[in-house]
Order: structure tokens, then C-alpha cells, then sequence
């Protein structure tokens, strides 16, 4: 079985990483990764699929890259994002395999003007063609921009469209609620909550490690108008985020979670685009992603706002690729 997929911009490149022997027991991602032709995807089987059933446990991986900080530009962060996705893969490669499924790479949208708008609509139909054809997507972005367009992905596909309840977790320090005239890094999750009204749902939005001084009394204003969940930075111990997820986790049946490296403390992940003063404990976003790996409804994740310019000695880069890896087992 095969599906057709939007032609990505940037075709699969060849991974790498440390060498210790063929076998299944010296597997290391790089060696584990298969290259995927965007044109004609080989289609998963259906089983272990998001909402259906069954857990996320079983489903193949697709991974995208969203090579974009036009988001970031107009929000007028620091830019550098558009080259995060090739910085996750290299962190990823050398980590031992430890999954017991399939992962492909079919490369890269992405946004080289200012035209973000077509790539985030690029990104959004092949998403929805991978979940629907029964993959378990990952998009390595890119600005948090790249939250829309996987937002645009998800609401397409079979799972949400037949009725099922989306919940939109963040780890992040900011709401991006912002109103602007134009869409950037900081207005997707408003974009969203108007998508979501216009599509006669409730919108289902929580966010772990809100940083106060970092969020105008006019956010947190829109937060309380929309039922935005959020924990802030300052209060995400251990039990607090893990109560607070799982009941957010009993409120819905599939899952998007995004995160935005900026959650994290700036000496965790310096290389962002905007760093964090005080930041979320890694190991607590770590549980996070183990929980919500264990919950089964784990349709789609994304990673934002790696800025592999300011990376220090690829400190953040390996710790978004330790997420990933950690959500996936």
C-alpha cells in the first residue's frame, strides 16, 4: 500500500553517527532510519493507531523536518531556527535504537521567504496523510510556527475529523496567543482556538511552565477567556505537572504535544530563541514525555525553536533529540 504525499523541499540526507557493528544489537538511529520518497510513502498498517484502540506503541514513525524562522522573524525573535531540523537529526544519529518499530525520514519542508503560510499548508497535508495512512508523525522544526502547520495535520486527519477529542499540550514558557494582523511564532495557538471554533469544537489547549514576567496581563487575559489550562514555571514540581497532565490526558482522546525548547532552564538549552530566565526542570519535562508516551494517545508531536546558531557544544540539540527518543519508546 502506498500514499501520495506533497513533494518535500529538501529530499532525506544521509544520517550518521558513531559505529559499533551491524547487528541488531549495535543499532544506533542512524542506522535504524530508512529514507521515504515523499511521493510514493509506504503506508502503515493501521495497527496500534492513536484513538482507535489500540496504543501509539506499535505505529512506524514518519519524521519531517520544518527548515522555517519566518515565524520567529516576524515576531522578531532571533532568528536561526530553519536550520534545526538538519541539528536534531545529527543529534539523533548517534543515540543506541532502542524502539521496536519502524522509523522514516522523508525530509524537509521549507520556508526559504516569507511566505510561511504555503509551507505550514504543505506540512499540514502531509501530516494528515501519514496519520491517516497510520503513522506516528514527528516534525522537527523550525520556530513554533511549526505548531500551526502541525495543528493544520492533525485537524485534517481521519482521527479528529471522525469526532474524536483533540487536546493541545505545550510545553513552553510562553501562551503564543498573541493577536497580530499577521501570523508568527507567537499567534498559533490563537490561530488554533479560532480554527477550532470555526470547526464547531472545543478547544482543548493546556501549557506546562508558563513564565510570568515573560506573558502580558493581555495573555493571560486570553488564557482565562479560551479555558486555557497552564501550570507556571514556578510551580512545576514533579507531582504538580504529572496530576495536571494526566488530568488533561482524562479530558481527551488523541493528543498533539509540542514542544518548545524554551521551556527549559537557558543553562539546559541556551540555544534558543528566546532563553530561559528561570525554565522547567529537565527531568521534569522528561516524565512528561514518558507519561504521555505511556497514555496511548499520542497522535503527533513536534519539537521548536532550536536555534543551533546559539547552541553551546549542541547542549539543546541533544537534549530535544533525548525527548524525542524517550516519547517514542
Amino acid at each position: 500500500m502506498s500514499l501520495q504525499l506533497p513533494a518535500v523541499d529538501v529530499p532525506p540526507q544521509p544520517w550518521t553517527g558513531r559505529f559499533d557493528g551491524d547487528g541488531p544489537g549495535h543499532r544506533r538511529w542512524w542506522q535504524a532510519v530508512d529514507a521515504m520518497d515523499s511521493t510514493t510513502a509506504g503506508a502503515g498498517d493501521g495497527m496500534g493507531r492513536a484513538g482507535t484502540g489500540g496504543t501509539a506503541t506499535g505505529r512506524p514513525v514518519a519524521l519531517l523536518g520544518f527548515a522555517s524562522d519566518e515565524g520567529v522573524r516576524r515576531n522578531k525573535g532571533r532568528t536561526g531556527a530553519s536550520a534545526a531540523p538538519a541539528a536534531l537529526r545529527k543529534a539523533l544519529g548517534p543515540l543506541a535504537f532502542h524502539l521496536d518499530r519502524t522509523v522514516a525520514d522523508l525530509g524537509d519542508v521549507a520556508v526559504p521567504g516569507e511566505d510561511l503560510e504555503a509551507g505550514q499548508e504543505r506540512l499540514g497535508r502531509a501530516v494528515a496523510a501519514l496519520l491517516d495512512a497510520g503513522h506516528q508523525t514527528v516534525v522537527l522544526g523550525g520556530g513554533h510556527e511549526t505548531a500551526y502547520a502541525s495543528y493544520l495535520g492533525v485537524s485534517a486527519s481521519s482521527a479528529v475529523r471522525n469526532g474524536q477529542r483533540l487536546g493541545v499540550l505545550n510545553l513552553d514558557a510562553h501562551f503564543d496567543l498573541r493577536d497580530e494582523p499577521v501570523p508568527s511564532s507567537g499567534t498559533p495557538f490563537l490561530q488554533m482556538a479560532h480554527a477550532e471554533a470555526d470547526a464547531g469544537r472545543e478547544f482543548r489547549y493546556a501549557v506546562v511552565g508558563i513564565s510570568e514576567p515573560n506573558n502580558t496581563r493581555v495573555l493571560f487575559d486570553t488564557a482565562r477567556t479560551l479555558g486555557v489550562r497552564y501550570v507556571l514555571d514556578e510551580d512545576c514540581d514533579a507531582e504538580r505537572v504529572r496530576d495536571f497532565v494526566d488530568a488533561f490526558l482524562a479530558d481527551i482522546d488523541v493528543l498533539y504535544l509540542t514542544i518548545d525548547l524554551d521551556v527549559l532552564p537557558a543553562a539546559v538549552a541556551p540555544g534558543v530563541s528566546a532563553p530561559a530566565a528561570y525554565g522547567v526542570p529537565l527531568p521534569v519535562i522528561a516524565a512528561v514525555c514518558r507519561q504521555v508516551a505511556r497514555s496511548g494517545k499520542l497522535l503527533h508531536l513536534d519539537v521548536a525553536e532550536l536555534n543551533p546558531a546559539f547552541d553551546i557544544d549542541g547542549r539543546t540539540a541533544k537534549t530535544a533529540a533525548r525527548l524525542v527518543d524517550t516519547l517514542l519508546r
